[in-house]
């Protein structure tokens, strides 16, 4: 199952894996991007579902169809997220704030949940979560707080998930990406603000090294996780002063 699956990282990595051989969800809030990569990609069967992942409900029905469908669930990739306004943390609306929170911590909690109850009591028991957290779960942009503040949330409730799920054969890692070219950093090759508050240019990935990243930690034996990785566009000013 991939979550935010309809474009950029999340289409990615559903295609990938599903070229690896897994049976692929794909969950979104849009439908029409769902129901595109499922027809452009036809010959790899993927499955659509729109869902709300703020939504205890929606999120709810996306596993309980998921189970109906085919029997149970090995991978949660907690993929869907949203950036937020570039603003001063004094300046920054509460409204937009509460957004940012709801869909890239309370979201991803809220699949977690569903896919640790799910994992925990099929036969064979276990399964594994993958938490798209982001370099920013490490070293902020300027002007990002509401967005930095959930992407370092979400190392917690990866090493919360790996140490709770031992038990039930559960494991979680989380992979943090640095400017993998998709529609959302398009802007970060003409330029994007800098620590310094300079705006420069900076260089970006395929989203195809993402997915391969993804397909590795999912393929992984259930006695192997990848607990934390980083892939990054080479040469991005994020190791050293840059």
């Amino acid at each position: 199952m991939v979550t935010g699956g309809g474009s950029g990282i999340g289409a990615a990595s559903a295609v990938a894996l599903a070229g690896a051989g897994w049976t692929v969800v794909v969950a979104g809030r849009r439908p029409k991007p769902l129901t595109a990569l499922v027809a452009e990609h036809a010959e790899l069967g993927l499955d659509c579902c729109v869902t709300d992942v703020t939504d205890p409900t929606s999120v709810h029905d996306l596993f309980a169809r998921t189970v109906s469908r085919y029997g149970r669930v090995d991978l949660l990739f907690n993929n869907a997220g949203r950036g937020a306004f570039s603003a001063e943390i004094d300046e920054l609306d509460i409204a937009e704030w509460r957004a940012v929170v709801e869909v890239n911590l309370t979201g991803a909690f809220l699949c977690t949940k569903e896919a640790f109850r799910v994992m925990r009591r099929q036969d064979p028991q276990g399964g594994r979560i993958i938490n798209n957290g982001s370099i920013s779960a490490h070293v902020p942009r300027p002007l990002s707080v509401a967005y930095t503040t959930t992407k370092h949330a979400i190392t917690g409730l990866t090493k919360s998930t790996a140490l709770d799920g031992r038990r039930f054969g559960i494991a979680c890692g989380q992979i943090d990406v640095g400017n993998a070219a998709t529609d959302l950093t398009k802007d970060m090759a003409s330029g994007i603000l800098q620590a310094d508050f300079s705006t420069a240019p900076e260089p970006r990935m395929d989203v195809a090294e993402v997915a391969r990243a993804v397909v590795h930690m999912a393929s992984l034996p259930p006695e192997a996780n990848v607990l934390s990785m980083t892939v990054m566009a080479t040469t991005m000013p994020y190791v050293g002063r840059g």
